[in-house]
């Protein structure tokens, strides 16, 4: 009897360890308690930290952030449903792949106190029409030209064809990005960015052949650091958020949106499968979506706001700089991704690939 009871206790006790265990876990990887918010955000501080700490101290919650380096990696997490995170933030193309896999929770736009501060030119667009049902635009931007204009003349490259001049041999860097590296040179022929044929996918890749001798690299942070010390090629592609850190630390760098069009692309805040935390969630989003805390937000991170409230809040410099925020007639010839079927993408990514080994 007593051997019974002594393992009766013994299993009592296992239980009781496991219990604890899995609690310590939960806390450890921010799933558990109610006075959390867990944001899975992009890599590379993209949110101002000291709005997180004002966001912590005005309504209680405490905020676990874990991050993430592309929206693939975001995606193929979200879809296993491992860990419970409350918000992350997919580019517009993942936006809609996500809606179309049922891996988001519809908005409750009643709980969403700040709703009018965002301009109609950032909602309702193609990848989540009608009115925003799943997602909160966070940023946008768009693809450019950096230059230096100790080695390039002011205003001389306007245009994505320009880039091929054989006087700029070993003089440009790119961001190491299929679709965007893709996209501009099938908008340097007058193709979509979206387009799925094939003729004109192979002939965008030709063409990027024939731009091979002018480019020095292809990389991806290392960009920012080598523009910004003045150490790089005079030339590069990049995203106009990246081209502004860039310009902060030198007054000689220039970013240019080529007139033919380019990229508009949007990151949105959006409520994964895996949500449990909804008053912190909607907390946060309201928090987010004011004026005073999205122009700090976008002044920080060097990112378009699509908050007009908080725009007219930017300082005057920022307002008017219209590399950031172009005219209407620049943005008329804006395209934004849309989501593509897993052969298509593939079908980018290889020909992207076959480019990058001949260079």
């Amino acid at each position: 009897m007593k051997k019974i009871i002594s393992a009766l206790i013994l299993m009592l006790l296992i239980c009781l360890g496991l219990a604890y265990g899995s609690h310590q876990l939960q806390q450890a990887t921010g799933d558990g308690g109610d006075k959390v918010l867990n944001l899975y955000n992009w890599g590379g501080d993209y949110i101002d930290p000291n709005l997180l700490t004002k966001f912590q101290k005005e309504t209680g919650y405490h905020v676990n952030v874990e991050t993430f380096d592309s929206n693939e990696a975001m995606y193929t997490k979200v879809k296993q449903g491992g860990t419970s995170y409350d918000l992350t933030i997919p580019s517009e193309y993942m936006v809609e792949k996500m809606r179309d896999d049922h891996l988001l929770i519809k908005l409750d736009h009643s709980k969403l106190t700040g709703f009018g501060n965002y301009g109609k030119d950032y909602l309702n667009k193609s990848f989540d029409p009608p009115q925003n049902q799943y997602s909160l635009p966070y940023f946008w931007g768009t693809l450019g030209i950096i230059y230096n204009d100790q080695l390039i003349k002011k205003n001389s490259v306007t245009h994505w064809n320009q880039l091929w001049n054989p006087k700029y041999k070993d003089q440009i860097m790119l961001i190491d990005s299929a679709r965007d590296i893709m996209g501009l040179s099938l908008i340097s022929q007058g193709r979509s960015v979206n387009t799925t044929n094939s003729k004109e996918l192979v002939a965008a890749k030709d063409k990027l052949d024939r731009l091979s001798p002018n480019v020095k690299a292809i990389v991806a942070d290392e960009i920012k650091m080598y523009m910004a010390e003045g150490e790089a090629p005079p030339l590069a592609v990049d995203w106009s958020g990246e081209a502004r850190e860039m310009m902060d630390q030198n007054p000689h760098l220039h970013y240019v949106v080529p007139k033919e069009g380019s990229n508009m692309w949007f990151d949105n805040l959006v409520i994964p499968k895996t949500a449990k935390h909804f008053k912190a969630i909607y907390a946060f989003l309201n928090f987010m979506s004011q004026p005073q805390n999205a122009a700090q937000n976008a002044e920080y991170i060097g990112y378009s706001t699509p908050n007009t409230a908080a725009y007219k809040l930017l300082p005057t410099s920022i307002r008017n700089d219209k590399a950031f925020y172009p005219p209407e007639s620049v943005i008329k010839h804006l395209q934004v991704y849309k989501n593509l079927s897993q052969a298509k993408v593939e079908e980018y990514n290889d020909l992207y690939l076959e480019f990058k080994m001949h260079k």
